[in-house]
């Protein structure tokens, strides 16, 4: 039987993932980096070659493969924000073995951005499983997979953000976990500045282009 110290080093074992060619270190405590949200980076590349000029935000950033790779990917400025302190520094780290140096802020998305803050390009990656649903993933740590009672409710505040900070002409990409949670999204909360322009399905999630 495991003991306690070893289920603790367990937990806290670095790992490590390739994203879109970047290594990306990890451990149990944050979300694994998937492969298919390369997509997610990729996608808001091509877009971004249509927005203005500015900086690129990533809200719910975990270990940050996503907005790193965005960062390589379009030369652009990169704020990271997650509120979990052991993602930020593998974002940090991972940052730093890419050779890009973007803000990274250990801090409730609600309480990270100035009112004037705007970015040419938003990645927003949520957790969008049910609270009722999270015992479906043991694997995945609890607070990067609780989304809430509907597994909206970061969704929501991502998508408020996005509404509020995306500059003019500028372009974001949220991740969710089904088209009917995009529907439900939009039409509870339907946004007053940006507008849905198409959804992307995949295997383990969507993607929603939401452009100022």
């Amino acid at each position: 039987m495991e003991t306690p110290s070893e289920a603790a080093q367990a937990q806290t074992q670095t790992r490590e993932s390739v994203v879109g060619g970047l290594r990306i270190s990890w451990d149990p405590r944050v979300l694994e980096p998937r492969p298919w949200t390369a997509a997610q980076a990729q996608w808001l590349a091509d877009l971004s070659l249509g927005a203005p000029e500015g900086p690129a935000l990533e809200l719910c950033s975990g270990a940050g493969h996503i907005g790193l790779l965005l960062a390589q990917l379009t030369g652009r400025s990169l704020v990271m924000v997650d509120a979990n302190p052991v993602a930020c520094d593998f974002a940090r780290t991972n940052a730093e073995r890419a050779g890009l140096a973007p803000e990274v802020r250990n801090e409730l998305m609600s309480e990270a951005l100035a009112d004037d803050e705007r970015f040419a390009v938003i990645l927003a990656d949520p957790p969008w499983v049910p609270r009722p649903e999270i015992d479906r993933f043991p694997e995945d740590p609890a607070l990067a997979i609780d989304g809430g009672p509907t597994g909206l409710d970061l969704a929501v505040e991502c998508l408020t953000l996005v509404d509020r900070h995306l500059a003019d002409g500028g372009h974001a990409v949220l991740q969710l976990g089904t088209a009917e949670q995009v529907e439900e999204l939009l039409a509870a909360h339907p946004p007053t500045r940006v507008a849905c322009e198409e959804v992307r399905r995949f295997e383990r999630g969507v993607l929603v282009h939401l452009a100022g």
